[in-house]
């Protein structure tokens, strides 16, 4: 799964922080020359006294700086929409001025020059704003018939739709788990929230939803979800050891991992009653000591009684005999 990283607003100040006042950028405005961006009362003012680029020295314009900057209205948003509280502490300086200064005339300015904008006008979401939303269960065929007004629904559509009001930093997590605790949904199923068509990702927030989907506060944010079973993962077993008469000869890591696999840590392996390398043969019967001189009266011996066996580690199999001749060993 893709991992997630918050990053914090500190570490996008140099991107969003005018370098001739310091502070977040106010009317943004950039050198088309350049495209370095400032404050528009800030970057106006230093042209008055010079036209080159504060940041990068290229030269703005030779005799009218002022004609080669443009308001950047798409960065102001972003840094309204990224700094909290900036957009409404703005606004109230900008009403505070003007009540301050009746003869100041504003009539020609917007009323975002005057301060007269609210959050909701500019579709500005603060994170403890309460956001209402509505949330109902996700039917394929209505999404097939494509959207039908509120007014158009059902009765059972409409008893199966559910509004909240949440704050604006709840997480798409916080409502799965308020669905399945609401509805008692066994941990068995999953439950995924969605925006039309389009599961939504667990760290979104509903400010984030309000975001990339331009909801424009025309209505509740409209939510849906859907039940669906979990899917099982499938875990590889590992390798079966061979069958204790098995003639083949394993190699020594399947050897070694099937001895680890029949049996505990710390407990022998009963899969097999031979012994190992470094324990002798020992036999039921008397044998006769290897390398004695041979006595040709004695009674004829049994025929050769061999053992073999695959041991671990890639050692080869080993022949014992109990005739009296000497041991072979490959």
């Amino acid at each position: 799964m893709h991992r997630t990283t918050r990053i914090k607003i500190t570490e996008l100040n140099p991107h969003l922080m005018c370098v001739l006042c310091g502070g977040y950028f106010i009317d943004a405005t950039t050198i088309i020359e350049c495209l370095h961006s400032f404050c528009k009362m800030c970057i106006v003012r230093y042209l008055e006294t010079s036209k080159y680029c504060p940041i990068c020295d290229v030269q703005v314009h030779k005799t009218k700086p002022l004609l080669n900057i443009r308001s950047d209205k798409t960065l102001q948003d972003i840094v309204y929409k990224l700094v909290p509280g900036l957009f409404k502490n703005e606004m109230k300086r900008r009403r505070d001025f003007y009540a301050a200064h009746p003869s100041v005339d504003a009539s020609n300015g917007s009323n975002e020059d005057r301060g007269e904008v609210a959050d909701e006008d500019k579709r500005i979401i603060t994170d403890d704003e309460i956001i209402s939303l509505s949330i109902e269960f996700f039917d394929q065929n209505r999404v097939k018939l494509g959207v039908v007004p509120d007014d158009k629904l059902t009765k059972d559509q409409v008893a199966n739709k559910r509004y909240l009001q949440c704050p604006a930093a709840m997480t798409v997590m916080h409502l799965r788990k308020f669905l399945r605790s609401k509805m008692d949904i066994p941990n068995t199923y999953q439950v995924e929230v969605m925006y039309e068509d389009e599961p939504l990702k667990d760290y979104y927030t509903l400010m984030d939803i309000a975001y990339i989907y331009t909801w424009r506060r025309n209505g509740p944010l409209p939510l849906k979800y859907r039940v669906r079973p979990n899917c099982k993962k499938m875990k590889l077993s590992p390798t079966q050891p061979e069958a204790p008469n098995s003639t083949g000869r394993s190699g020594p890591e399947s050897d070694f991992a099937s001895d680890k696999a029949s049996s505990p840590a710390g407990v022998p392996s009963t899969s097999s009653s031979l012994p190992s390398p470094s324990t002798p043969v020992q036999s039921p019967h008397p044998q006769f000591i290897p390398n004695a001189p041979s006595n040709q009266n004695a009674a004829p011996s049994l025929p050769p009684l061999t053992q073999s066996r695959p041991y671990p580690f890639g050692i080869k199999s080993r022949k014992m005999s109990v005739n009296g001749s000497s041991a072979s060993s490959g």
